[in-house]
């Protein structure tokens, strides 16, 4: 009906989500930060809320007629610290990085010291990438992982004596390993720093019991809400208590104007199904079917960064097949696989090129895939490694991958 809509008016609109919808119906998704979400939520992005204009807080607003906007609102709100713990939240943001952006308003000065995880190891952009804010405003202190793909504590330890950061962040956009956010928290304190923790990756598996929480360490936790969350695309600020007014003005007027109140509608949705006994299970199926994932691919001879995942992502090192991320990737498309090429530590591939490929299974789970799927999945990216260049094979192998879509519709 929607689309009914759509065509009406644009013609070539409407095609091409009809189209978008059959890629996604006809292909195994395996990029980490994508999911789908329920219809619901999908329902709440389209409705009349986005004709509302809505700059300020809840009862606090710029705007007249906002009554019905504050009630949604302050129920994500609520929603958000019941289910992650937390003092306060803004559920405002409209992705993840101006999350973060307001975050660094908040707690620090052009100039301090942040230490965070590198992006070729395993962090985000908005971390202190030297592209990106972040990197271009702050002095930026990175830690990576060792051969093992883990984190040292130590090393972090010892970086954190020597700089003497304001802000210690945790999180990651490509890290397989469960984080120690009471380590953290424990070097934070040693410097007198604020820790920060960004969840985006893994919000939906502390929302389902299966990774544990920041909440009771954390200053400033931050996520998006279309990843493991599985809601619309957004973000999401919590904080203690005493830092919420503070954070509440960096993030409004310091960084956004006016909220998108149809997706804060949608995060509403996205936080009561997250707080359902059935996500808990949702996110108990997305770490076995990673797990089943990366023992598939390993019992085909491929490597994992790290031997193993404790969540939902791993990547794919290609480095002894002397292949790189962006071709594999490119050639799991055609099999009717989407994946995103990554860096592994100490890629001697530019960050373009890459030679690894990032993995994850919260979509896949969504649709209904199980451990005998993820090890169907694991052969078919296997057997599409090493016969590449084999235009026929890759034809067979997009034939069984069309085999398990068909198997969970999806929508």
């Amino acid at each position: 009906m929607e689309l009914d809509i759509i065509r009406e008016v644009d013609p070539f609109i409407a095609e091409t989500i009809e189209k978008e919808l059959k890629r996604q119906q006809n292909t195994i998704e395996l990029i980490a930060s994508e999911n789908f979400t329920s219809k619901a939520v999908m329902a709440a992005c389209g409705t009349v809320l986005t004709n509302k204009y809505a700059e300020g807080k809840p009862h606090k607003r710029f705007y007249n007629g906002c009554g019905n906007i504050d009630l949604i609102e302050e129920l994500a709100q609520k929603r958000a610290c019941e289910l992650f713990g937390m003092d306060h939240a803004n559920v405002q943001p409209h992705s993840g990085a101006q999350a973060n952006m307001a975050v660094f308003l908040y707690a620090l000065k052009p100039g301090d010291t942040v230490l965070s995880m590198d992006l070729s190891n395993g962090g985000h952009l908005s971390h202190g990438s030297p592209v990106n804010f972040s990197g271009m405003y702050f002095n930026i202190i990175s830690y990576g992982v060792n051969e093992q793909g883990e984190i040292d504590y130590d090393e972090v330890q010892k970086l954190a004596l020597e700089h003497k950061p304001k802000l210690v962040l945790a999180g990651a956009s490509n890290y397989s390993k469960i984080i120690d956010f009471k380590r953290f928290k424990e070097i934070a304190d040693s410097v007198g720093a604020y820790f920060m923790v960004d969840i985006a990756h893994i919000a939906g598996l502390i929302a389902g019991g299966v990774h544990p929480s920041p909440a009771p360490y954390a200053d400033f936790v931050t996520t998006t809400t279309h990843k493991t969350l599985r809601g619309p695309r957004g973000g999401i600020i919590m904080c203690k208590e005493e830092h919420a007014m503070g954070i509440d003005k960096a993030l409004f007027p310091g960084t956004q104007g006016g909220p998108l109140e149809h997706i804060i509608a949608a995060k509403a949705i996205a936080l009561l199904e997250a707080s359902k006994p059935e996500f808990k299970k949702y996110a108990e199926q997305i770490v076995k079917n990673a797990k089943a994932l990366a023992n598939g691919l390993m019992d085909e001879t491929m490597d994992i960064i790290g031997g193993c995942t404790e969540n939902h992502v791993m990547t794919l090192d290609l480095r002894k097949f002397n292949k790189t991320g962006k071709d594999i990737a490119n050639v799991l498309e055609k099999v009717g696989i989407t994946a995103n090429k990554n860096t592994v530590p100490n890629d001697p591939q530019s960050p373009f090129v890459t030679s690894g490929v990032r993995l994850g299974t919260a979509a896949v789970t969504t649709r209904g895939f199980v451990e005998e799927d993820m090890t169907e999945v694991a052969k078919i990216i296997a057997s599409a490694v090493f016969s590449s260049d084999n235009e026929l094979g890759l034809a067979n192998l997009r034939e069984r991958s069309s085999k398990l879509c068909a198997k969970y519709p999806l929508y």
